[in-house]
């Protein structure tokens, strides 16, 4: 074999053992947004249907199977940050720009956050229906972030240039709708005199937002040594209780953000993410067995911390205590490990091969899955879809389900036209 020929297949053979490892990632992504959609769309369900274990825990200290959906997330953002910012590395990219990348993302998903926080309190604008702003704020945000590419065109500068216009359409969208909003009590997005946004909390995709800038910084700064990450994690956890003796408390970031919780333990379960691919990347990349022995160790390490945790401030999903980042961090582990298996080891399994379509460009399926309460009551079609579900406990799930697997498919059929969100 000539010295072109090797380094070609050495080429070759090295992207079949990276992009599989890819695999795992985008199936437990998937599973974890068709889960989000599912409980979403369950939780308008009567109580008189739906049981407990379906719905988020009540109480001082416990968790569903839901309280751990979305901690999930933050853990796969974790997963996905090595991959996303190592491209911009190895291209040599300047730390300053990928800091900027970082940093435009980062307002972005607190941008689309905060409006749909705001639009929890309703919107009520003279001639409105009440669900034309939601709907339109949320059409509007897949627009300004969107990138339009079919496959095999060859006119790549009009689509870029398409793709800049509808974007620009999405965010002028975006700045009059969040002028225009007025709250049931007159509350308003944007005051100007002085100026202020308002929001309570940043929503799910704001706080994702946050985890993804500490875990990002976390990454840039020191990369996949396991220990540096394995120290960073701890320490944001310590945050929380540091938050809870009132060391923040006049701390002039605490403000804006809670360092005890947003940029604390919530971004400790993204570290951990970060902790656990780093035995895919160098410096540290392992083989098979030393990769599950180490996956194995943290699921038992972060469980046994979780158990000895529980009793100090309990398991709960709403304050972000430490067991409960501990316990979602080694629970999805070990379904890491499971997809690792049936998708990186071998032939992919149909299931994982499924779920890693379906989860390779999940925030757009968010965005839709929260669009289509107000696109059907926009219809008239709210009541027949809520009677779906109220016959008993199958017709919910099944309505739920169905629901979950359309809006998924439909995103993967944006997918393969080239239709994407860039978030």
């Amino acid at each position: 074999m000539n010295a072109g020929a090797a380094t070609a297949t050495a080429a070759s053979t090295d992207a079949v053992r990276r992009a599989p490892r890819l695999v795992s990632i985008d199936a437990l992504r998937g599973l974890v947004m068709f889960t989000m959609i599912f409980v979403n769309d369950l939780a308008g369900v009567s109580p008189r249907i739906v049981p407990p274990w379906l719905r988020h825990f009540k109480g001082r200290s416990g968790m569903t199977f839901v309280d751990l959906v979305f901690p999930a997330f933050l853990f796969i953002v974790g997963l996905s940050i090595p991959f996303a910012l190592g491209s911009r590395l190895e291209r040599g990219e300047p730390w300053w720009k990928i800091l900027r990348h970082v940093a435009v993302r980062t307002l972005s998903l607190l941008l689309i956050g905060i409006l749909m926080v705001n639009n929890e309190v309703g919107a009520r604008i003279a001639g409105w229906a009440p669900e034309l702003w939601p709907a339109l704020m949320l059409g509007c945000a897949i627009f300004a972030f969107c990138s339009i590419s079919p496959p095999g065109t060859k006119r790549k500068e009009l689509w870029r240039t398409l793709s800049l216009i509808v974007r620009g359409a999405g965010l002028a969208g975006l700045l009059i709708l969040a002028v225009v909003f007025r709250g049931e009590h007159g509350e308003r997005i944007i005051t100007f005199s002085p100026f202020a946004i308002r929001t309570d909390w940043y929503g799910i995709l704001g706080l994702i937002g946050w985890a993804y800038l500490v875990g990002a910084v976390v990454y840039l700064t020191f990369r996949a040594r396991a220990a540096a990450l394995l120290g960073c994690a701890a320490l944001l956890l310590c945050f929380f209780p540091a938050a809870q003796t009132g060391l923040f408390d006049h701390f002039w970031l605490n403000r804006y953000v809670d360092l005890g919780t947003t940029l604390g333990s919530q971004a400790s379960i993204t570290v951990g993410g970060l902790l656990l691919v780093s035995i895919l990347l160098p410096p540290g990349r392992m083989g098979l067995g030393r990769r599950v022995r180490f996956a194995l160790l943290f699921v038992g390490g972060f469980a046994a911390a979780a158990w000895l945790l529980g009793g100090l401030y309990g398991i709960n999903k709403n304050d972000a205590t430490p067991s409960w980042c501990l316990w979602s961090c080694a629970i999805t582990a070990a379904l890491w490990l499971i997809f690792h298996f049936l998708a990186d080891l071998g032939p992919i399994h149909p299931v994982a091969k499924v779920l890693a379509v379906a989860g390779q460009n999940v925030i757009l399926a968010y965005l839709i899955s929260e669009m289509l309460p107000s696109v059907l009551d926009l219809l008239g079609w709210g009541d027949w879809y809520s009677g779906l579900a109220e016959a008993n406990l199958a017709a919910a799930l099944t309505r739920s389900a169905l629901c979950a697997a359309l809006i998924l498919a439909a995103t993967t059929g944006l997918n393969r036209v080239g239709f994407r969100l860039r978030l």
